[in-house]
C-alpha cells in the first residue's frame, strides 16, 4: 500500500516523493515490492492449495494469474509514466477520466476496510492459540481440559487490544511507527515459510497425511476458479507500485519490467513453499489460517504467531490512516468552502473517524467464522486493481499515445481480456460471499 512504500522508501534513506528526487535503486524498489506483497494472506495459501485439489493444480492457477500480475504492474507504471502522478488513485483519475477515478476510490475505501477486516480475525485467532498455549505450558493439560472464562475468549482479549494498542497508535496523523516496524512483515512471512519446512522435515512419516498432487474432472475447474481470490489478496501489491514507480531512479520501462517480474517470483516462490508444505503437513484438515493448525505447544510456531500477531497490530494503523485520509479529505474541503477549518475541528474529524473505523471492522471480524471468508471478498476487490482498473488504463492510453495501429489493437486487445478477467474474478468471488451469508439466515 501506498504509505507502506513511502515509509519504506524514506527508511532505505531515499528522498520522499514530493522532494523531487527520484533515487530509488532497483534492488530496493523489489525489496519493497516484497514487504509489500508479503502479509497476512500468507496464512490461507495452505487452504487454497487444499481447496485448488492439489499441489499440482494449485501452481498451474499461481502460474497464469501471474502472468496477469506482472501485466498490470508494467501498465500501471507505464500509467504512471504518461500522466506524471505518483498514487493509484490519481493514476487512474488522470488516466480514464474523474468517473473512473471516482470509483476507484469507492473501491480502495472498501478493500482497506476489509484488509482491516482480515487483520483482526487472524490476530483473534492467534491470540486464541497463544491463550491455549500458556494454559497447555503453565498446567500441562490439554486443550481439550481448558475451562472457560470470560476474560480468555479472544473476542474480550481483541477488544482490550484494539482499545490499549491499536486505538493509540491509530489516532495521531502521521503514524511513525513503521519506519521502525516495516520490516517486521516480511521477516515474518520468511520465518513462516522456513518453520513450516522445518516442521514437515522433523514430523515422523505416520503424522504424515495422505494428499493428492492433483485433482481431474469437472469440480476441479470450480475448485481452481474458487482460489484465485486468494492468490490475488496475497500477490496484492499494486496499489504501491505507482508509488515505488515514482521514486525510482531508472524509469525506462525495460527496468520497471525486470524489477516486476523478480519481485513476483520471489513472491510466488514464498507463497508456493507455503501452500506446498502448509497443504503436505496438513491435508485436508489444514485450517484456513495455517498457523491453526499447529499444537499449542509448539515453539516454532508460538514464534510465528506472536511475529504475525505484532507485524499486523503495527500495520493496521497504516491501513486505518489510508482509509481513514480518503474520506476525511473530501470532509476538510467541504468545510472549508463555508469557513475556516481549525485544529479541533480537523482533531475531532480524525478522532471520529478512527473511532467508528475501528469500531465497525472490530464489531465485523468477531462475527466473522475463519479468514477465508474475508479473504474470498478482498480477493474479488483486489481484482479490480489487478485486473479491472489496469486494463482500463491501458485501454485509455493507448489511444492516444503514438504506437502503430497494429500495437494499438493488440494492446487494447489484451486490456480488454485483463478486464473481463477481473469482471468475472469478482463476479464470482462476490456471488459466492453473498451466498455463504444467505445459507447462514
Amino acid at each position: 500500500m501506498e504509505e507502506l512504500a513511502r515509509e519504506s522508501i524514506s527508511l532505505l534513506g531515499k528522498p520522499a516523493l514530493d522532494s523531487g528526487g527520484h533515487r530509488l535503486g532497483s534492488f530496493g524498489a523489489i525489496f519493497i515490492m516484497l514487504k509489500s506483497a508479503l502479509g497476512a494472506g500468507l496464512l490461507n495459501f495452505p487452504w487454497a492449495f487444499d481447496k485448488a485439489g492439489g499441489i499440482h493444480t494449485a501452481v498451474m492457477v499461481e502460474m497464469v494469474c501471474l502472468v496477469f500480475l506482472v501485466s498490470g504492474l508494467v501498465i500501471l507504471g507505464y500509467s504512471s509514466s504518461i500522466s506524471g502522478q505518483n498514487t493509484y488513485q490519481a493514476v487512474v483519475r488522470g488516466v480514464c477520466g474523474t468517473y473512473i477515478g471516482k470509483l476507484c476510490e469507492v473501491c480502495y475505501i472498501f478493500n482497506l476496510f476489509m484488509i482491516s477486516i482480515a487483520f483482526l480475525v487472524i490476530v483473534s485467532d492467534q491470540l486464541q492459540k497463544l491463550c491455549v498455549s500458556i494454559y497447555e505450558l503453565i498446567t500441562g493439560l490439554p486443550e481439550a481440559d481448558m475451562p472457560y472464562h470470560w476474560y480468555t475468549d479472544q473476542r474480550f482479549t481483541l477488544f482490550i487490544l484494539c482499545l490499549i494498542l491499536i486505538l493509540p497508535l491509530s489516532i495521531p496523523k502521521e503514524i511513525s511507527i513503521q519506519k521502525y516496524t516495516s520490516v517486521l512483515g516480511t521477516f515474518a512471512a520468511t520465518y513462516l515459510t522456513v518453520a513450516m519446512i522445518v516442521k514437515y522435515h522433523t514430523m515422523h512419516a505416520q503424522e504424515v497425511p495422505a494428499t493428492p498432487l492433483y485433482s481431474s474432472g469437472l469440480s476441479s475447474w470450480a475448485s481452481m476458479f474458487s482460489v484465485i481470490p486468494t492468490i490475488c489478496f496475497g500477490f496484492q501489491c499494486h496499489e504501491s507500485c505507482i508509488a515505488i514507480y515514482s521514486s525510482m531512479e531508472n524509469k525506462k520501462m525495460s527496468n520497471w519490467v525486470f524489477i516486476s517480474v523478480v519481485s513476483m517470483i520471489f513472491c510466488l516462490l514464498i507463497y508456493s513453499l507455503t501452500g506446498v508444505y502448509g497443504y503436505l503437513t496438513f491435508g485436508s484438515r489444514v485450517a484456513p489460517d495455517v498457523l491453526m493448525s499447529y499444537t499449542g505447544d509448539d515453539l516454532l510456531m508460538i514464534v510465528a504467531r506472536l511475529l504475525f500477531g505484532i507485524s499486523i497490530i503495527t500495520i493496521y494503523p497504516i491501513v486505518l490512516l489510508l482509509g481513514r485520509s480518503v474520506i476525511q479529505d473530501p470532509l476538510l474541503n467541504f468545510r472549508s468552502k463555508g469557513s475556516t477549518v481549525t485544529k479541533s475541528y480537523e482533531t475531532r474529524t480524525r478522532l471520529a473517524l478512527t473511532i467508528a473505523w475501528i469500531g465497525v471492522t472490530l464489531l465485523v471480524a468477531v462475527f466473522v467464522p475463519d479468514i477465508s471468508k474475508v479473504i474470498s471478498v478482498i480477493g474479488g476487490i483486489s481484482a479490480f486493481f489487478i485486473f479491472i482498473f489496469p486494463g482500463l488504463c491501458l485501454i485509455f492510453a493507448v489511444q492516444s499515445e503514438p504506437v502503430s495501429t497494429y500495437m494499438r489493437g493488440i494492446l487494447t486487445a489484451w486490456g480488454v481480456i485483463t478486464l473481463l478477467c477481473g469482471a468475472f474474478i469478482f463476479g464470482q468471488s462476490t456471488s459466492i460471499a453473498i451466498m455463504q451469508v444467505l445459507n447462514k439466515l
